[in-house]
């Protein structure tokens, strides 16, 4: 079979103001072409269709994720695509890719084999610039914040105590803690500095939380960049920040348009890291996408432990979203891995394995119907290598549970590989479901993060020392205990330690860094260790990366 990107290059694609008028009933009048294949969708067009009933909304996430893949978002391509195989209007959201790990380990993250989004070169690389103009708008503050206290400092900054960091959207651990400012008076205050990616950034967080661009300017003006000696907070309204970033941004605000192989119209918009942030496209691309289609794929980052419970409890709760129905994304091979077999030994039937690993699956589809009551099927993406008594394991385990389990070609014939999954979604959807949060937005910020801890992770408890528990009194204190709590973990396990799979229970979380993200209006919890500015691996994917006789190759 052809690699991705072979496919992706021999596909027929229409232009995309064709797939606006034909699909989506949208005029050329309120695109914005960026080439032939992608436009951005107006704003005040969008905004004009505020009266128009909602679509219905599906939520597609995973397993924890493991070396051995699970196909998250190639089944959301794949599911958007049968749903119109069956004769729906659908269509689908998603984040954009970061160049960090498309360069890193990921190479391409446009879906795979024949359920991808296109023209997937552009998007997984600039694609129309929005993540550009996210650097832009972020490092623009940080700018200001050290051209202020060169200037005689009026607002009294604390160098030492600036929380604002630089970005740039590269995987590159060498900028994860830098010194600034050296060589001399003319160049600043020497002080300690870092940067982190992109999708780490608040600013990434706010934009996809946004819903227009009065919003954008309030929560930029919020964003606390820095405290004063008697710890007087300093926020980018108090610099003037927030109407100069926002011009930065006012394009990029704009959805963007492209398609999937089968010409089906996609929002590809946004994308903010999940174990650090709450990993899903902007809303305003999401709400747009319900006005514009009956059916609405989405997906949130990771497992359904870190990116559905934060698109549930920060996504929804802030923007009035409900997903009807849930897909559960699974593979045999991935069970297998969760139940301790090797990785190279995947491949071969192991029912033992499967058995112990499909504790992670059963977790997830507990946390799923009976945390956060959503009704959910389970989706096998399909391997070669899986054998009948190892899916027939799968399906007696589900059953158990009352959850139908469906086999999903998609990566090998498209929509019509997904044909039953589109159909059980459209039932679970006629369904009546009533979405429920993991915590009350009253409870108070340690409340929040016991709640997700032992209803969502299974711990027994959570700690922090006292410095911890003394800041997050005091962000609780400050008036921020209203808001949700964003938990930045690993995305490999149920608890803080990557190395253990399956579904661990009575685990300690431990609490060991809290960020406030008042823009983005939710606290980060630091559990474990996490990265904001992630490594390259031995091998990145930009080994292989390359342009031969004018096409691009290697990208996944």
């Amino acid at each position: 079979m052809p690699s991705d990107i072979e496919i992706a290059q021999q596909a027929k694609l229409m232009r995309i103001a064709d797939i606006a008028r034909e699909k989506l009933g949208i005029a050329d009048d309120h695109l914005e072409p960026y080439g032939h294949y992608k436009a951005k969708v107006s704003l005040p067009y969008l905004r004009s269709l505020e009266n128009r009933p909602n679509g219905k909304l599906i939520l597609v996430t995973a397993i924890n994720p493991t070396p051995a893949g699970e196909g998250k978002t190639t089944t959301t391509v794949g599911l958007g695509d049968a749903l119109n195989h069956i004769g729906k209007k659908a269509m689908i959201c998603l984040r954009e890719p970061s160049l960090g790990p498309v360069f890193g380990v990921k190479g391409g993250a446009a879906g795979g084999g024949y359920a991808q989004i296109v023209p997937m070169e552009d998007i997984n690389l600039h694609f129309t610039g929005d993540f550009s103009a996210i650097a832009l708008a972020n490092n623009l503050l940080a700018a200001l914040i050290d051209n202020h206290i060169f200037h005689g400092n009026a607002l009294g900054i604390d160098s030492r105590r600036i929380q604002w960091k630089r970005v740039v959207d590269m995987n590159d651990r060498a900028l994860r803690q830098i010194t600034n400012g050296l060589g001399g008076p003319g160049n600043g205050y020497p002080r300690e500095d870092g940067f982190d990616i992109v999708v780490a950034s608040e600013v990434m967080a706010i934009f996809c939380l946004a819903t227009s661009l009065e919003d954008l300017k309030e929560r930029l003006s919020n964003i606390v960049v820095a405290y004063t000696r008697d710890l007087k907070p300093i926020l980018a309204k108090d610099l003037n920040a927030h109407g100069a970033m926002t011009v930065l941004l006012k394009d990029a605000l704009a959805p963007n348009l492209v398609q999937t192989l089968e010409n089906n119209p996609a929002f590809v918009h946004g994308g903010p890291f999940a174990n650090i942030a709450h990993g899903c496209n902007s809303v305003i691309a999401t709400q747009s996408a319900l006005k514009l289609a009956d059916y609405v794929v989405t997906e949130a980052g990771f497992g359904a432990d870190l990116g559905a419970e934060k698109f549930i409890d920060i996504k929804c709760r802030k923007s009035g979203l409900r997903p009807s129905a849930a897909v559960i994304v699974v593979t045999v091979r991935a069970m297998k891995y969760h139940g301790n077999a090797e990785l190279s030994e995947l491949t071969q039937e192991n029912l033992p394995a499967l058995e112990k690993g499909l504790v992670n699956l059963e977790r997830h589809v507990e946390n799923i119907t009976k945390v956060y009551q959503i009704p959910c099927v389970v989706s096998i993406n399909q391997f070669l290598s899986d054998t009948p008594a190892e899916i027939d394991l799968i399906k007696k385990r589900m059953q158990a549970l009352g959850v139908k389990v469906v086999i999903a070609s998609h990566w090998a014939h498209g929509g019509k590989g997904a044909k039953e999954l589109a159909e059980e979604v459209v039932k679970l959807c006629d369904a009546p479901s009533q979405m429920q949060f993991v915590y009350e937005e009253t409870d108070s910020l340690w409340d929040k993060i016991n709640k997700i801890a032992k209803k969502v992770y299974r711990a027994s408890e959570v700690t922090a020392d006292s410095k911890i528990r003394a800041q997050i009194q005091a962000l609780q204190d400050q008036g921020y205990g209203n808001y949700p709590v964003c938990v930045a973990k690993t995305q490999s396990s149920f608890s803080t330690d990557p190395k253990l799979r399956g579904a661990p229970s009575n685990h300690v979380i431990n609490v060991r860094e809290v960020r406030l993200a008042a823009g983005a209006q939710f606290v980060v919890m630091v559990c474990g260790d996490i990265m904001t500015m992630p490594g390259l691996p031995k091998v990145p994917s930009a080994d292989k990366i390359d342009l031969i006789d004018g096409k691009v190759v290697g990208l996944f």
